[in-house]
Parts: C-alpha cells; structure tokens; sequence
C-alpha cells in the first residue's frame, strides 16, 4: 500500500514539472509605471470638479513644494523639485457632498490609459483626519466607469493608499475595434454627512500602478490595427509601437 502512494505521489510531481510554462504568466513581465510624481508638468493638467453646493471661487487645484518623508530617500539632489498636488475646497452646507480631481486636456477630461493588466493603483494621500471617503473611479474596456473604494481619509498627514484591480473589471476589449485599455478617470472624495465641509484640504503625490505589461500582447498582435486603405482610422505598420 505504501509502495502504491509513493509511485501515486511521484507521477503527480512529475506531471507538475510537465505542466507547458505558457501556462505560468512571465513574472518579468510585472512592472511599476508611475503615471505623475507632480515634479514636472505631463501631457495633462489636473482639475476639479464638485457638487451643487459647492461655496463660490472653489474648488481650487494647485503643486506644492512637498514630498513624504517616506519618498525622500528616493529623491536625488538632481532630481526636479519635489512637488505634490494640492486641492481645497468649501461647501456652503453639510450633506452628501464630493467632488473630483481628474486629469485634463484644454479645460476638458482627458483619461488616462493605463497599460498592461493591472494589477494595484498605489498613490500617497494627505489627510486632513476629516471624515471624507476616498474613492478612484476607471473606466473599464466597455466604457462602464468603476469606483473603486480607497478608504477613510480621517488621519493626519501623509499615508500610502494600495488599491487593488477586482478581476472583474474588464480592462481589455475582447474584439479588435473595442477600447485597447481601462483608464483612469479621476480622484472622488465624498464628505460624511455630519463631518465640517468649510475648509478642506488635501493632497497626493507618486501616482502608480503596477501591471504585466506583456498580459495581453499575442502573436501577431500588431496586425490588429494594420491599414486596409479604407475609410476608417488606422494606424498602419506604426502601430507596432502598441506591443512595446
């Protein structure tokens, strides 16, 4: 009986080790992208939104000198000045208040796309220990928008936020003229319906995320924008620059 257990045992190792390696995702394929540090000026600018009862001249949007402790270590005496960014804002009455720090274009919404499959959106948040939820919203390979739950904002100072990416989000189209990745739309923090609304702060700095960039590029996977000649957009052979 014994003697049966161990060729048992010794057959199902051996069909481990079989097991074809596509079946295992590449684990360099994992990397850290940071979509803004706020040091230096991107492709975007970063503006607010808020709710109806929101007091007149805010919300206001603006860097600051700052980094976190944590980060400074990090920052080398030739990097750019260390910069966060900062919004304030007034509400003329407590409620169900929020508003939206998203990224924009020429004073509209411009989303950002993130890259790969993620896996975690990782940031740092100032808190002003108010009793204000934090909330990430992305829109998904289908043009649904997501929230994703970041916590309590009601501690003081600096704190690192990870959020992790449910499975269940779509971030990649299934058929080839879908959306070619999930992005993100923007920051929305709401205020607790008895918490002070009158003078609020806050701010955040080294915007990331972490993703295997390799998750959905397949064989022959630049041919899917290759250039027919007809009438609708297509990037030709210059979209070998999506497989990267």
């Amino acid at each position: 009986m014994k003697k049966g257990v161990v060729v048992l045992g010794s057959l199902i190792l051996g069909l481990a080790f079989c097991l074809p390696a596509v079946a295992q995702p590449s684990a360099k394929a994992v990397e850290t992208i940071v979509i803004d540090n706020f040091d230096t000026d991107q492709e975007w600018s970063w503006a607010c939104q808020a709710s109806r009862f929101v007091a007149d001249g805010y919300p206001i949007v603006k860097k600051f000198e700052g980094i976190p402790n944590s980060l400074i270590p990090y920052h080398k005496d030739s990097d750019p000045t260390a910069q966060v960014l900062g919004a304030k804002i007034a509400f003329n009455r407590k409620g169900d208040n929020w508003f939206e720090i998203y990224p924009a274009k020429d004073n509209e919404l411009s989303e950002i796309p993130f890259v790969g499959t993620v896996t975690q959106i990782d940031f740092w948040v100032w808190g002003a220990n108010y009793n204000y939820r934090l909330e990430l919203l992305v829109r998904d390979a289908d043009g649904r928008v997501h929230t994703l739950k970041a916590g309590n904002l009601m501690f003081h100072g600096w704190r690192n936020i990870v959020v992790n990416v449910p499975g269940y989000i779509r971030q990649h189209s299934r058929i080839r003229s879908g959306r070619k990745d999930m992005s993100f739309v923007g920051f929305r923090i709401r205020t607790d319906a008895s918490e002070a609304v009158d003078d609020y702060v806050v701010y955040f700095d080294n915007f990331k995320y972490t993703t295997n960039t390799l998750s959905n590029v397949y064989d022959g996977y630049a041919l899917r924008n290759a250039d027919f000649g007809d009438s609708k957009e297509s990037s030709g052979s210059s979209s070998n620059s999506d497989a990267k």
